[in-house]
């Protein structure tokens, strides 16, 4: 399964708060929340989290074998 780094975290590092993500149309609230709580997200959200971070995929997720929705 698809495991995520700490999203939101490298998001703040950058100068994005939720409210910030939130408020400037950047994503969705339901979005936010996925982050907030290492849910799935589409690559549209991926792309955007690259771009605002400045980062690669590989950055911010990787891959461990196991069941899904572990």
């Amino acid at each position: 399964m698809i495991v995520f780094s700490d999203i939101l975290g490298m998001l703040a590092a950058k100068g994005w708060s939720q409210y910030r993500l939130i408020k400037e149309k950047q994503f969705g609230n339901s979005t936010v929340q996925r982050l907030r709580f290492h849910k799935s997200i589409n690559t549209d959200t991926i792309d955007k989290v690259c771009e605002l971070c400045g980062c690669q995929p590989g950055d911010i997720m990787h891959y461990e074998p196991g069941q899904q929705g572990e």
